[in-house]
């Protein structure tokens, strides 16, 4: 009965109104001043650790690990915010990947996280459509909207400022950009004439922030690439257990492993 119930789920789940079906407006709050709070304090806590770290070959990869990229594995873990992920009310997931693309050139793989146009046909079908909004030399801002698929499927019209720096350490290429969300509006009827999206009252809550830091230098024939994500969700109402935790507790892991998939991918073209 199980496998029947979860293989007609998806069925059940692709018409417009479905999920507010599944979620009566009474479990639909915005993110708490104090979650909104612990994530921007747990965020600023990363990019501190970021601006001190030194490069891959000291820092956040040690030789086994590089040994491992090298040889073409790709390296996915989570890392559990001090008291939990629980931030009363929402989730904080941060997970990091770091990957190896042999042959792969600095300046190259800048040159094509800035191609903002190209993401729908690098990083599909995640990525529906991307373009900038304003730009100032290393500076963007964009919006994309994104799908993501996990018993539900849900679509997201996205806005973030991003960041772009580069530095020559020790006669190595090294890159980083820092992307932080500014707005994150779940998308109703999508691609239909009902298509809108809802407002913060409406919400799912299964992406309310996502920041994003990319880290990459060019050494031993090739690109050591790292990405941080770090995201804040609703968190997991009772009863509903079912269909949002496959969600909510899989998605940030397998939309980072993608992004860095597809990435490394692209610079083998």
């Amino acid at each position: 009965m199980k496998a029947i119930l979860h293989s007609f789920i998806p069925k059940i789940l692709v018409g417009a109104g479905v999920v507010t079906m599944l979620f009566p407006a009474s479990i639909r709050p915005e993110p708490t001043a104090a979650a909104t709070a612990a994530f921007d304090s747990y965020v600023g806590g990363v990019e501190k650790r970021l601006a001190k770290e030194p490069a891959p070959d000291t820092g956040f990869l040690t030789l086994a690990d590089q040994a491992r990229l090298r040889h073409g594995d790709l390296i996915v873990e989570e890392l559990t915010p001090e008291g939990g992920k629980d931030v009363g009310g929402a989730l904080v997931h941060d997970w990091i990947g770091s990957a190896f693309a042999t042959g792969a050139k600095a300046v190259d793989f800048e040159r094509m996280m800035k191609d903002y146009g190209a993401y729908p046909q690098r990083f599909s079908p995640q990525v529906v459509r991307s373009r900038v909004i304003t730009q100032q030399g290393d500076h963007y801002e964009v919006t994309m909207r994104v799908r993501q698929q996990h018993i539900l499927t849900v679509v997201m019209d996205t806005s973030y400022d991003v960041s772009f720096a580069r530095t020559e350490l020790r006669g190595a290429s090294r890159g980083s950009s820092i992307s932080r969300s500014t707005r994150v509006a779940e998308i109703d009827a999508p691609g239909t004439a009902h298509e809108r999206a809802l407002s913060p009252q409406e919400d799912h809550g299964f992406l309310w922030r996502m920041n994003t830091y990319w880290t990459w230098e060019e050494r031993d024939g090739g690109l050591y690439i790292r990405v941080e994500s770090v995201s804040l969700t609703r968190s997991v109402p009772v009863g509903l257990g079912w269909a949002v935790k496959p969600f909510i507790e899989s998605i940030p892991r397998e939309s980072l492993d993608f992004t860095l998939r597809a990435a490394c991918a692209a610079m083998r073209r």
